[in-house]
This record gives C-alpha cells, structure tokens and sequence, in this order.
C-alpha cells in the first residue's frame, strides 16, 4: 500500500490577483509537499509593506484556525514584510508560525567565510525597516538592494500590469548584481515571495547560495512532519 500523503503546510495568502507562476508561494506546485491557502480580505500588498496592517490581527488569526481545521501542521505567508508582526501573530496562531524569508538570515549569516555575509534583495527598500530585521533576530544592518518602483514586479502587483517574467528576471539580477557589488556577499535571500521563480537565474549568475521563502517552507516543513526511518 502506497505511504498517505505527508499533511500539508498552511500558507496565508494576501488578498490579491494577479498571475502566479511555478516557484511563486502561491502556486502549488512550487512545493514538494502539500500545501493549502487561505486569504485575507483586506490584505492587500501595499498595506502589508506599508506597515498599515495592525487591524487586521485577527483576520490572519482567523485564516490560521481555517487552515488548522482543514489539516494544515504549520503555517507561512505570502509576504517577507509580515516579519514585523511575527512575535505577535505567532503568539497568538493555533499552528507554528513562520511569516518571512528574512528569518532565515541569522542562520545563513553563520553559514559563511569569514568576512561574508548575506544580502537581500526586497521588493520596496524604502519600506523593509531595520525593525523588520530585529523582530526576526536578523541583523538590523544586513545590506538591502529593492526592486525599481517603476519596474515590472511592482507593476504587476500595484498598478494591475500583465505579467512580464523576462522583465522581472531583468529587475531581479540588476539588483542582485547591486548587492554582489559590495564585495562582501556570500548568500542572496529574496525577501519578497513571488521572487522564488528567479532564484535559479540569480545563483547561476552570480555563483553564491540563494534562499526565499520555498526554501524557508521546505525546512519549516520538514520539522514539522518528521519521517520515520
């Protein structure tokens, strides 16, 4: 008799709509194991980036209890920036919690050479504040490089712009490059989760480790549904 399937990790959705390809947090099959998603009326991306969400607690709560009840065994979201509310969301969710990529980084720092370090690339640089980083234990001065206000990620997310990804992979390795510049960068992370689809392209041309929030999931996961051997 074939093994039951592994039970599924839970993932928050924001309330959005736009295109999700493979490797993007919302799309299923960007995971190795199952998944199920609930939504946040009223969650829209640029409220979470903005930091304008502390109304909506509950609301995420809420999802997490849905997610619970339909099997989930722990739960992400699908936005980096809800770092800041980690302590407070985790304290309250009936699962485990992760909210962010960006609490991998405190593990990935120790990971490196001697006089390296990992850098992020975020979707709105001006809006990833150094509390974001303290409130996952990460490093208030890890270097930042955002993605261009006016470029395709952005577009797609805010002003309902089609779906571009050769113009996304543009943005992503400019700012990647960015922050290779500095000398100092052993590791990428992506902040933002529909940034998972240019991780690849990233590693390959710059030659150093890249993580997101597939690669957060994937470990949370993992302890959560430990195997039998």
């Amino acid at each position: 008799m074939p093994p039951a399937p592994a039970p599924p990790l839970g993932i928050i959705m924001l309330d959005t709509a736009f295109v999700r390809p493979p490797g993007d947090v919302g799309h299923a099959a960007s995971w190795p194991v199952p998944v199920l998603f609930e939504t946040v009326p009223g969650a829209t991306a640029r409220r979470i980036v903005g930091g304008q969400d502390c109304d909506l607690a509950d609301a995420f709560v809420q999802a997490g209890e849905r997610l619970r009840a339909r099997g989930a065994v722990g739960v992400i979201t699908s936005c980096g920036f809800l770092a800041a509310r980690q302590r407070s969301l985790a304290a309250r969710m009936p699962l485990p919690l992760a909210t962010s990529s960006l609490m991998q980084l405190p593990l990935i720092d120790r990971c490196l050479a001697r006089g390296k370090r990992a850098g992020v690339v975020t979707y709105d640089a001006a809006s990833l504040t150094p509390a974001h980083f303290v409130a996952v234990g990460a490093d208030p001065a890890t270097p930042v490089v955002g993605l261009p206000a006016d470029g395709a990620l952005r577009g797609l997310i805010e002003r309902q712009a089609a779906y571009d990804g050769d113009a996304i992979a543009r943005d992503v390795l400019e700012a990647a490059g960015h922050l290779m510049a500095r000398g100092d960068i052993g590791a990428v992370l992506m902040e933002c989760t529909n940034l998972p689809p240019f991780s690849k392209a990233v590693a390959d041309r710059f030659e150093v480790p890249v993580f997101d929030i597939i690669t957060l999931g994937r470990w949370f996961h993992t302890g959560l549904v430990q195997t039998q051997y």
